[in-house]
């Protein structure tokens, strides 16, 4: 019998292959655990997108997930980076857990990795919610903000992003990105962060304490670094985590792929 994480798949598909009935279902799902996410505003989010990541079940091809992601190109101190931006993400509550997107995530980064080797490249995420930050915090070793206070060079990285994206609506010096009250927001049943959890789990605590508005839809903008070790960290890790024939040749063909990239 098939466990829950074997019922789905997760895809990269591109902005022109989304029919505007799964762009629908995929709003529909959105509303479950979102307020103020109004369809033209989703539609107007969703168009400034290159792709994103569709999970639906196997059998029914149910959509029960997706992430937005758009590629960018900005200037850091004088050289061309890129960043892969996520934007709306969810994932139905009965799946919370899956590492299929994950692994579907890390497979579009090391594409657009080994594409330009020699470019640093970034992960740019926006988390009003403590789960979203856990997926950096759990599998980039080099992230920002860090729980531990590693890695603050990057949070010029962050203001950087931010100043290019949203210049309106960036805190510098909270780094905390404020859209208003009809911004959107997470349900007040949707992972909420109860003191067991920063008790157990030191990054949940750590995520409040940098975004304590979390509640009202204000967002912590954050950033991952991408490069060798980030892949071979997240291979060890998912063969480490896994029996299936087929994830074990996919963790050991990454293995093997990034050695061929710049650190």
């Amino acid at each position: 019998m098939e466990t829950t994480k074997q019922k789905i798949s997760a895809d990269y598909i591109t902005l022109d292959r989304i029919s505007i009935q799964q762009v629908k279902e995929m709003h529909t799902l959105f509303i479950q655990y979102y307020h103020n996410a109004d369809f033209s505003t989703f539609i107007d989010d969703l168009s400034e997108k290159d792709g994103l990541i569709l999970i639906r079940e196997n059998k029914s091809k149910r959509i029960v997930g997706f992430s937005t992601l758009k590629t960018l190109r900005f200037r850091l101190k004088g050289k061309e980076v890129k960043g892969i931006f996520s934007g709306d993400t969810i994932l139905e509550r009965q799946y919370w857990g899956t590492n299929k997107a994950m692994i579907c995530f890390v497979k579009v980064l090391l594409k657009e990795k080994l594409r330009d080797p020699l470019t640093p490249l970034f992960w740019l995420l926006i988390s009003k919610g403590y789960k979203t930050y856990l997926l950096l915090a759990n599998n980039f070793p080099k992230h920002y903000p860090h729980h531990q206070g590693k890695f603050d060079e990057l949070s010029s990285v962050v203001d950087q992003y931010c100043q290019h994206l949203y210049p309106s609506y960036f805190d510098e010096q909270q780094q905390i990105l404020d859209f208003g009250g009809d911004y959107q927001k997470l349900r007040g049943e949707v992972a909420e962060i109860t003191s067991e959890l920063k008790r157990t789990v030191p990054k949940i605590g750590f995520f409040e304490d940098r975004n304590p508005n979390w509640r009202e839809g204000k967002e912590l903008p954050c950033i991952g670094q991408i490069n060798a070790s980030m892949f071979s960290y997240f291979a060890r890790k998912s063969l480490g985590k896994t029996l299936q024939k087929n994830n074990i040749n996919w963790g050991l063909g990454l293995i093997s792929l990034t050695r061929r990239l710049v650190k």
